[in-house]
């Protein structure tokens, strides 16, 4: 059975924790009458949790196989949200949101690991400062919302595009370029743990369950 590295389990199951936290916080506000404010510590815990997600699944994408595969799929999984959330909320739903993004990683990364580590860094910088000249622009045409560039009146409860968030993923790629190459843990010790464990492998089917589950929670007993 092939070592798990056990920093990447704990750095997913970190996500998660600061996920589901963050998501019980955002439906309390959204579907109940609890008024919470969700700027400051609380719009962090999201972000710091996607972040994290974002660049485990770049440092991943070199350590197994089939990452074209995975990326289709789990870009998949994305377009079934997208789907749901139209349904659902019109107004607000998800055009291009995290799993989208992981996705599109996967597919690209085999593209990625080809790079030079240095230009490769290199090009994951520029893309994450481009936000500074594309974040503002407004245009009338909402074809160019998965590249990052919004159109006027856009709202969507989850919006992760490519720029800047493409380049955090090529981070990661970075980092597995320099750290984990070898495919092996960065640290002498290990802190593998079955419980841990279970949770990373399970990562996704947590991540498309957990919403369903925290909201039929809120109806049962608000």
């Amino acid at each position: 059975m092939k070592e798990r590295i056990w920093e990447l389990d704990f750095l997913r199951v970190l996500a998660i924790g600061l996920m589901i936290t963050f998501h019980i916080v955002y439906d309390l506000n959204a579907f109940t009458e609890v008024n919470i404010n969700l700027d400051g510590l609380w719009y962090w815990v999201g972000k710091v949790s996607a972040l994290t997600f974002i660049v485990v699944s770049g440092i991943s994408s070199g350590l197994g196989k089939n990452s074209i595969k995975r990326g289709i799929s789990v870009f998949g999984y994305g377009m079934i949200i997208t789907v749901v959330t139209y349904v659902l909320m019109p107004d607000n739903f998800v055009v291009f949101g995290i799993l989208h993004l992981l996705g599109i990683g996967m597919i690209l990364s085999p593209v990625f690991h080809k790079i030079n580590k240095w230009a490769l860094l290199i090009l994951s910088l520029v893309l994450i400062s481009l936000n500074l000249l594309v974040e503002n622009i407004l245009i009338d045409t909402p074809y160019f919302l998965a590249v990052g560039i919004r159109s006027y009146g856009f709202k969507s409860i989850d919006y992760y595009p490519l720029i800047p968030y493409l380049g955090v993923f090529m981070f990661g790629v970075f980092i597995y370029q320099i750290f984990y190459f070898k495919r092996k843990s960065a640290f002498k010790y290990s802190l593998n743990n079955k419980y841990i464990t279970w949770i990373s492998q399970n990562s996704l089917k947590i991540y498309l369950l957990h919403q369903p589950i925290i909201l039929t929670f809120i109806y049962v007993f608000s």
